[in-house]
């Protein structure tokens, strides 16, 4: 079932989304070669409890950790380890804020170093996919539209979409309904209505779109081992369109 939001839900959600956004700013500053994942994961937990929130994802569904970290192609759900980022490495930042009984999620991309011409493309096209498929927000417009937008941008420039995972529906729970993918047909699905709150998360690769799971048996990376690239931002609907939540 949707749970459509009332405006003084939205604005808590707001205040907990610029707290996400102020704290991933600050993680995506202290990536460079030789750091590592639980170094972040550390930082990124301090940071959300000094400004009054609680990390959404530690303890969620048994993960332990407040920060998702995803190297090259792990594309979600990467554990923070003790391996050390290197030069020409790509990395997802995923991380979730709970604040006042609210949930919201937000997630990056960035290179570490100096990366690929071919990596730093794969990132410009994820994060120009989200921004393309935000502006598809609006009361009137389908899941599908939104779908359709991402997925053919990212086909149209020669990378692929992943369709095992998706984006979703936030509030008090991080995960809600309704289900988003990145792909889809045009007028089709859940129609958008104002109250909404919605997560859009393109997960874009340079090879195959399939996935298995990680070496850590719990994030997912591509089976063909690709470089894959991730962002994501919380976004609620407005009668105006679309008003994104999670940005500075």
């Amino acid at each position: 079932m949707i749970k459509l939001k009332s405006e003084k839900e939205i604005q808590i959600m707001a205040e907990g989304g610029k707290i996400l956004a102020t704290v991933l700013n600050q993680i995506e500053k202290m990536v460079k070669p030789g750091i590592t994942t639980q170094e972040l994961d550390r930082a990124a937990e301090a940071l959300i409890l000094k400004h009054g929130a609680r990390p959404a994802f530690k303890g969620y569904e048994g993960f332990p950790y407040s920060l998702c970290a995803s190297i090259n192609e792990v594309i979600v759900h990467g554990f923070p380890s003790e391996i050390i980022l290197k030069e020409g490495d790509i990395i997802g930042l995923d991380l979730g804020v709970l604040y006042k009984g609210y949930n919201t999620d937000m997630a990056v991309t960035v290179p570490v170093g100096n990366v690929s011409f071919e990596a730093k493309r794969l990132i410009m096209v994820a994060k120009k996919a989200l921004k393309r498929g935000i502006k598809k927000v609006r009361p009137g417009n389908t899941i599908g539209d939104i779908g359709n937008t991402i997925q053919r941008y990212i086909e149209d420039q020669g990378l692929a979409i992943v369709r095992d995972l998706c984006g979703h529906g936030i509030g008090k729970d991080v995960h809600e309904d309704p289900k988003i993918p990145n792909y889809g047909a045009r007028h089709k699905g859940e129609i958008l209505k104002e109250g909404m709150v919605i997560c859009l998360e393109p997960m874009v690769t340079i090879g195959d779109w399939h996935l298995k799971k990680a070496q850590d048996g719990y994030g997912y990376a591509t089976k063909d081992g690709s470089l894959s690239a991730h962002f994501e931002h919380t976004i609620a609907v407005t009668k105006n369109g679309a008003r994104v939540l999670t940005e500075l």
